[in-house]
Parts: structure tokens; C-alpha cells; sequence
């Protein structure tokens, strides 16, 4: 049965009258399906897109649960946290925290933000006062644990969101640490973009009986993106790009490159061009995110050039292009990154620059994809021929698969 209206969905009048202030009339296909599962209990891995609306699709449930909770008689005075949302990146915590306090407003529960980079002293005294539900990183969260700030024994409710780049990150230690202070008695809900082998893996360590929802085939990308791939010489990538923003209009632009001094060099190369263009990753102090964050929103940046591991979990509504400056080096990072546009419904358009020696990344994401992404030429812009390869692409995943092992049985022949 399909839901037409948030009415039809178990949510007090509290909840249903911000969602009416909101203009949220009718829930995405995630939330219609996410909401009702996690009102009765169950353990969940959902697979969504970013942009389809998932914060919400456990926000409100949480809140719904959260205040028939605080109905029931309690014993003492404090207010234990009861919810935890664990997130891969402080930009994404940011997010999250503001849909809380969106979602939550007029209600009586409260919530904290804790992630890395700025004083853990002001974390501390936000959190003696009494949460409900709190928003963190895993390493920050680990050092208000072993200093004693916050207890997690009586949590109820545990929320992974954008596990597989939890994952991609490297946390799997942390989360282990953090899993052995939580009760065993409690929901776990994970969300994830993409999925593989080692996030069902993980899934069967944090979750009993889960329901699984996917609102669209395994690993896909939103339909309301557009895919281009554009054969060009590497040298000649950044004439391209200026040539997009100055000629073609193409601002404000996200432009993601694999490495932080690419993106410091690209942002650098677009200013001496006079293009408005800042670099946005992890060497950045919190401040200067938040303050390069500001002035993109506002409409003052032509182009923010990212790396993958700052730009996750950025929810920039209204940016209609995303350019790859070359394939990423994890293939499902590809999603994510073109999941940057084409949000809530709104067209996007996501090129990637394509160079002879992006060849085997080409092959891993269209692996991930499982469909192919033709090659064109922008005008004015076309390759020389003479340079790429001319051995037909096998992107298949049985491909992938057996040029794994003909690489393995090389015996690490030739270094990559």
C-alpha cells in the first residue's frame, strides 16, 4: 500500500503540524517506507541516495518514539541519552543536528553535537545539561567517553548514517570501542548510499532481524542527475573547467579532486583565472570550513573545490553542477559525489573529466554501476587520439574480477 501523506504515517500532531509548517506534504519513498519500521521497533538497513530525504526518515521516528518515552513515569531526575546518530563527518553531524532541531521544534526534547576540531570544553557543559539524542563523530565520542563526560548505558536507539563511509574511513576500531559501552537491548538502524559486501558484513554484527529497504537498485545513482563523461588531456583540464564557469555559466560549481593539494593547487589555478574559488578538506581548521561553507551558500563562491572525504555529508540545496576533476580512487565515492546535485527532486548535472590514465577508474565505477558511461568530446576541447588507449574497456564485474587476479598472480610486477 502506497503512503500519499505524512497523515497516514503513526506521527503525534506535534510532529504532523511542523511538517505542515514546513510544507512537507508527502513523504519520499525512503521515509514511507523507513518510518513505519522503526515506529514498531525493528532493526533496519536501508540503502538510499543522499537528497531523498533519509535524515527525516529517522529523525521524526526517533523523535516520535523519544517523546512517547518521556510520557512514562522516570526514575530520578536526569535525562540519559537515549538516542545516538553516529556520523563519518563533522560536516554531516552539522546537518543532522539541524534536522533535529527542525524536525523536533515545539517539542520538549533536546539534543547535542559532538565531532572533532573545536573545544571539547563547551561539548562537555552542553552535555550535563540533559540530551535526548545526540549527534557524533566516532573519534570525539570516544574521548568524551573515556573522560567520563557522558554514558551511553542507557541508550535505546542507534543510528548509523553513511556507514559505508564509516567504513571507507577507517572507524571499524572505533566503533567496535563505542559498541562495547552500549546496551545490547537496543534498535539499530543503519543508512548507507552504497553497498557491499563489507557493510553486509557489518550489518550482521550490529543488527538483529533487520528489515532491509532499498528505494532504488542496489548502488545506483538519483535519477535526476545527468552523466557526462568527457574525454579531454589531462593538461588541458583546467582550461576546460575555467572555459565551464566563465563561458558556460556553470557556477556555483562543486569540483571535487582526489587529493588535498590538488584541491588547494585547482583553487588556486581557477583565483589566478578570476574565478571566486576556494579549497574545502580535512587540513582546514573547523572555523575555516564553516567559514568557506558560508560563503558558498551564499552565493559569494563561484566554485568550491573538495576533496571526498570533507565534501560527505554537504547538503548544498540548489547546486545544479558537480565536475569530477578525475575518478575517484574508492568507486563508490562516485555516487556520493554526484549525489551532491539533483537533490530533492531538482535537476543536477555531474561531468566527469576523463584522461587515458583514469582508465582503470573508469572501469571500477562503471563496475559499481553496473552500466556503462559513454564517452564524449566538448567542442574545442577534443583529445588527441594518437594518446589513448586502444584496448576495448571490460567493465563488467566478472571483468573486474579477473583483472583483479591477473593482477595479484603478477606477483606485483610493475608498481601502480
Amino acid at each position: 500500500m502506497s503512503i500519499a501523506s505524512f497523515a497516514e504515517l503513526a506521527l503525534s500532531p506535534r510532529l504532523q503540524q511542523t511538517l505542515t509548517e514546513l510544507g512537507y506534504a508527502a513523504p519520499t519513498p525512503i521515509q514511507a517506507s523507513a518510518i513505519p519500521v522503526i515506529l514498531a521497533g525493528r532493526d533496519l538497513m536501508a540503502g538510499a541516495q543522499t537528497g531523498t530525504g533519509k535524515t527525516a526518515a529517522f529523525v521524526l521516528p526517533l523523535l516520535e518514539q523519544l517523546m512517547q518515552l518521556m510520557q512514562q513515569p522516570q526514575a530520578g531526575s536526569s535525562r540519559p541519552i537515549r538516542a545516538l546518530v553516529l556520523v563519518p563527518t563533522r560536516e554531516l553531524a552539522v546537518q543532522v543536528f539541524e534536522s533535529v532541531a527542525r524536525y523536533g521544534q515545539g517539542t520538549a526534547l533536546t539534543s547535542a553535537l559532538v565531532y572533532g576540531g573545536v573545544s571539547i570544553a563547551a561539548q562537555v557543559e552542553a552535555l550535563k545539561a540533559g540530551v535526548d539524542i545526540l549527534i557524533a563523530t566516532p573519534g570525539r565520542l570516544l574521548d568524551h567517553l573515556r573522560q567520563g563526560a557522558l554514558s551511553l548505558e542507557s541508550l535505546r536507539h542507534l543510528v548509523f548514517d553513511e556507514a559505508d563511509r564509516m567504513l571507507d574511513m577507517g572507524f571499524m576500531d572505533e566503533i567496535t570501542a563505542l559498541l562495547r559501552q552500549i546496551p545490547a537491548d537496543r534498535q539499530t538502524l543503519l543508512f548507507s548510499a552504497t553497498c557491499d559486501d563489507n557493510l553486509f558484513a557489518l550489518s550482521r554484527v550490529l543488527l538483529r532481524d533487520p528489515e532491509l529497504i532499498e528505494v532504488a537498485p542496489r548502488n545506483t545513482t538519483a535519477a535526476e542527475v545527468e552523466q557526462r563523461v568527457y574525454a579531454v588531456d589531462g593538461e588541458r583540464k583546467l582550461a576546460l573547467v575555467e572555459h565551464l564557469i566563465k563561458v558556460k555559466g556553470w557556477a556555483p560549481v562543486l569540483i571535487f579532486s582526489r587529493t588535498r593539494q590538488g584541491a588547494d593547487k585547482l583553487a588556486q589555478q581557477l583565483g589566478k583565472a578570476g574565478i571566486n574559488a576556494l579549497a574545502f578538506h580535512g587540513d582546514l581548521s573547523q572555523s575555516a570550513r564553516e567559514k568557506v561553507l558560508l560563503e558558498f551558500r551564499a552565493g559569494t563562491l563561484q566554485a568550491l573545490v573538495a576533496t571526498d572525504v570533507a565534501a560527505r555529508g554537504l547538503d548544498i540545496s540548489d547546486l545544479n553542477y558537480v565536475i569530477n576533476l578525475e575518478f575517484p580512487h574508492q568507486p563508490g565515492d562516485y555516487v556520493h559525489r554526484i549525489g551532491r546535485t539533483g537533490r530533492a527532486g531538482n535537476k543536477g548535472l555531474a561531468i566527469t573529466l576523463f584522461s587515458p590514465e583514469d582508465a582503470p577508474l573508469l572501469e571500477k565505477v562503471e563496475a559499481v554501476l553496473d552500466t556503462r558511461l559513454p564517452q564524449q568530446w566538448f567542442p574545442g576541447f577534443e583529445p588527441d587520439l594518437t594518446r589513448f588507449d586502444p584496448e576495448p574497456r571490460r567493465s563488467g564485474k566478472g571483468a573486474q574480477k579477473q583483472k583483479a587476479r591477473k593482477q595479484a598472480l603478477a606477483g606485483g610486477k610493475g608498481k601502480r
